[in-house]
């Protein structure tokens, strides 16, 4: 099985790059300026000299606050893009896989979400990312859509190394106890993606961890199993203002993989705990 991974020297795509050689599959790995997925002829001869049998897209624009101001680049990647290697995976018959985020939420809801609520994003990045998904249905019919939450891995930026560089530098910390979301290893989207990839169960899933926190109960998990010392002071979201709006809840519900019986996930605990002895 031949699979070409765009986005392939982000977070994830660098670990599932990894991951999926190591599983014995021919892997053609893509960076965003390698392969700039906003460009469809460029993005099509690619694909075309290698006939993927299965494209997984994790090629996106993440900076949540930097898309509030950069909104034709969030859209042309996050949007277009999505929509370009939908077109060209459907084309050359290729399964695609397309992460997606919680952030689609408006974070209202007072239970964890399912793929059958309605999405309602309340930020910039969360509807260039909705409306990629949209671009994937309708360009498609062989897709699995990934929504994922709180991602953190080995490489790339995320909120644990964020978090540790600040207890590195001061004595107390003032972190958000209000936002609701489950941290979600890059290794356990790896192992899932990999369950899915020799079926044809396509459609929208949902894909983290299991159970949730704030990111205040999360950053003193980490503080605890790595014996930081450092004061964490929980907070509001109206004390910690950013320039794009948060959803208060992101929690979501594997709810598909389950009926199916496909569910691989950890509880998030357990995934972080065997990340920061590796990190």
């Amino acid at each position: 099985m031949k699979i070409l991974i765009t986005g392939g020297k982000g977070q994830l795509g660098t670990d599932l790059t990894l991951f999926l050689k190591d599983k014995g599959f021919q892997v053609y790995s893509f960076s965003s300026s390698e392969m700039d997925i906003s460009n469809l002829d460029l993005s099509y001869k690619i694909t075309k000299e290698i006939m993927p049998d299965v494209i997984i897209n994790c090629a996106a624009y993440t900076a949540v606050d930097e898309c509030e101001k950069n909104i034709n680049k969030a859209f042309l990647i996050n949007t277009i893009g999505a929509k370009n290697i939908s077109i060209i995976s459907n084309e050359i018959n290729a399964k695609l896989f397309h992460i997606s985020t919680d952030y689609v939420f408006n974070g209202e809801k007072d239970s964890p979400y399912t793929e059958y609520d309605k999405p309602d994003p309340i930020s910039i990045y969360g509807k260039s990312k909705y409306y990629g998904e949209v671009m994937v249905k309708e360009h498609n019919e062989r897709f699995f859509i990934l929504r994922v939450s709180g991602v953190y891995g080995k490489y790339g930026k995320n909120f644990i190394k964020t978090i540790i560089n600040l207890a590195r530098e001061k004595d107390e910390l003032k972190v958000v106890n209000d936002q609701f979301v489950t941290p979600t290893s890059t290794i356990e989207i790896c192992k899932q993606i990999h369950i899915l990839l020799p079926t044809t169960y396509f459609g929208l899933y949902h894909a983290t961890c299991e159970g949730s926190c704030t990111w205040y109960e999360f950053t003193k998990y980490i503080f605890k199993n790595l014996n930081i010392k450092t004061k964490v002071i929980p907070c509001s979201t109206e004390e910690f203002p950013r320039p794009a709006k948060r959803p208060k809840n992101s929690v979501l519900e594997n709810f598909n993989l389950k009926l199916i019986g496909f569910n691989a996930f950890s509880q998030w605990q357990e995934a972080v705990k065997i990340f920061l002895k590796s990190f």
